[in-house]
């Protein structure tokens, strides 16, 4: 990602838009006792389009303000996005993003850290953690309705992002094709 101003605002706005979301309407809706987590997939887009550092800024921000507009305990949910941010930014920058689809299985699995993480921390330090099967099961949920949302929330991400970006990921999937070469079958790389 190119750091810039432009950058900055509009990761920014992203990020404030996902939890005003979050937190006015997409936690009210309960789908057997689990709702969409949008924060974890914005998060987990900047990352995978940005790298790792993005990642990790867009965590710890969107983590603060999550923090600050509930008035729950200050850090935990900043510690695991960040944590996420990095992991995804990390995956990215490690591996090419060689799949249409890779945004759904990177969207799924941040969405099982994120759930793993914040339950572990919240059972650390006694944020009101109730240890209960049903939690298993509204974490499924959540898991099931983040890889639903995952596609759509990447592609918008990448849609906005992309005046930013230093490399369009499609770009370079297009890039890779190799050149097809003129002659018969049997003849193709022989020069004559």
């Amino acid at each position: 990602m190119i750091l810039s101003v432009g950058a900055v605002v509009r990761v920014g706005a992203l990020l404030l838009l996902a939890v005003v979301l979050q937190l006015s309407a997409l936690s009210q809706l309960n789908v057997f006792g689990g709702h969409a987590d949008l924060v974890v997939l914005v998060v987990a887009a900047v990352a995978y389009y940005g790298g790792s550092v993005p990642g990790c800024a867009a965590g710890f921000s969107a983590g603060l303000l999550l923090d600050l507009l509930t008035g729950t305990t200050m850090g935990a949910s900043s510690l695991v996005l960040t944590a996420v941010g990095y992991g995804v930014g990390r995956f990215r920058e490690v591996r090419d993003p060689s799949h249409g689809l890779l945004p759904l299985v990177v969207g799924t699995l941040a969405t099982v850290g994120w759930v793993i993480a914040f339950a572990a921390v919240a059972l650390m330090l006694d944020i009101g953690a109730r240890v209960s099967p049903l939690v298993i099961r509204d974490m499924i949920v959540t898991v099931l309705l983040n890889a639903l949302l995952a596609l759509p929330v990447f592609t918008g991400c990448r849609k906005l992002l992309r005046p930013s970006l230093a490399v369009d990921p499609l770009e370079v999937r297009r890039r890779r094709r190799p050149p097809r070469e003129a002659g018969p079958l049997g003849l193709r790389g022989l020069e004559i």
